[in-house]
């Protein structure tokens, strides 16, 4: 698919260091469907390309809107949104692709959200209010200064907030959300790794199909863990040697490869390959369980082979 060259049509703030970045086409032209959790890579520079989880789903979106929070400790994308980009700069922006779908036809749907996290969930809860649904949301943030969309969520009934300096030393209850849903609910996280954490294990009696999450900040695999083993290039035939301390992808670029990648932590799928042959260690955040176990595609940047050798379609 084909990026899409758009221009900086409006830039608002939402909280602190969180603002709000509409683009729209250059040409005018129609945009592709925005499903709700879905996420598009902003091409910032020829070396920079970031993912941001896009807010407002639609068949017929007038322009892409993305929140984008400033992290002063982060690998330099949100640093160069909020100090670079302004009103009437262009970028190419990648076409919408969703690792965190929405289950329309769910009986309820419970939605919890950390921090800028709050994008795709609310996005998904604009969808379920559309569709007729029922669905409750639980918000956690620092502090009313740090929730970002706080005017659109903070008085809508569905929608339970939590401010971390308003409840000294309790962080948002969350065994007790997932105990008050209906049975049978679909639930779904986006957060910081700690609140992540305690999601999965909050939900973790539930089954795999009704638990949803999406990181949008996670540590990359460390290097080292696991082996040596061979990766095919099934175009060429040519063969390599991935040392235990590489990930395929910086050997694909030691051999003077270039493949599409960004995030470089599984997360945000960008580097996604088909596997035509071989046993996937998968260690990313993208794949499902099921596409996991297929062994057909994975993230080259982080997840290795279980198998002697992975035959790739590259």
């Amino acid at each position: 698919m084909s990026n899409i060259r758009m221009r900086v049509d409006r830039i608002s703030y939402s909280a602190r260091d969180i603002n709000l970045y509409s683009f729209k086409p250059v040409d005018g032209g129609l945009l592709p469907q925005v499903e709700a959790g879905a996420h598009v890579d902003l091409f910032l520079r020829p070396d920079l390309v970031r993912q941001y989880s896009l807010l407002r789903p639609g068949k017929t979106p007038e322009a892409y809107v993305v929140g984008i929070k400033k992290e002063s400790a982060g690998r330099g994308g949100s640093r160069y949104v909020h100090e670079q980009l302004r009103v009437g700069d262009v970028i190419d922006v990648g076409q919408p692709r969703n690792n965190f779908p929405l289950v329309e036809d769910a009986d309820h749907s419970v939605l919890i959200a950390g921090g800028i996290g709050i994008t795709p969930i609310w996005a998904m809860a604009q969808r379920l209010d559309a569709l007729g649904r029922p669905w409750r949301m639980y918000v956690s943030a620092r502090s009313r200064e740090d929730c970002a969309l706080l005017d659109e969520i903070g008085g809508h009934p569905n929608v339970v907030l939590h401010f971390d300096d308003e409840n000294p030393g309790r962080f948002m209850d969350l065994a007790a959300a997932v105990a008050e849903a209906p049975e049978g609910a679909h639930f779904y996280s986006c957060g910081p790794a700690p609140m992540l954490a305690a999601y999965r294990e909050a939900t973790s009696h539930l089954p795999a199909a009704q638990v949803h999450d999406e990181a949008f900040s996670i540590a990359p695999p460390a290097a080292g863990e696991g082996s040596d083993f061979r990766v095919r290039l099934a175009q060429s035939g040519q063969e390599i040697e991935v040392p235990a301390d590489r990930s395929i992808l910086d050997t694909l670029r030691d051999q003077g490869f270039m493949p599409m990648s960004s995030c470089e932590a599984g997360v945000c799928g960008m580097c996604e390959t088909r596997v035509l042959e071989g046993e996937v260690d998968h260690r990313d955040h993208v794949l499902s369980p099921d596409e996991q176990a297929s062994h057909s595609r994975m993230m080259i940047c982080c997840s290795r082979a279980r198998s002697a050798l992975l035959v790739l379609d590259l």
